[in-house]
């Protein structure tokens, strides 16, 4: 997996949570979900780049 792609998905994830913590705080659920959301992306960035380590791991064993 490319480590830049990893790193963008964790910082995404961060930034997630961080602006999920401050729609709770301030009582504003829109930014709670925009949080929300981006944590979810950030996941998917991460399962589609463990796919690309799988099928390349299993083209590099053929």
């Amino acid at each position: 997996m490319s480590i830049e792609k990893r790193a963008e998905a964790t910082a995404k994830d961060v930034q997630g949570k961080i602006q999920e913590a401050w729609g709770d705080l301030t009582d504003d659920p829109q930014q709670e979900l925009e949080g929300k959301a981006k944590q979810v992306e950030a996941s998917a960035e991460h399962k589609k780049e463990d796919l690309k380590d799988a099928a390349k791991r299993t083209i590099d064993n053929v």
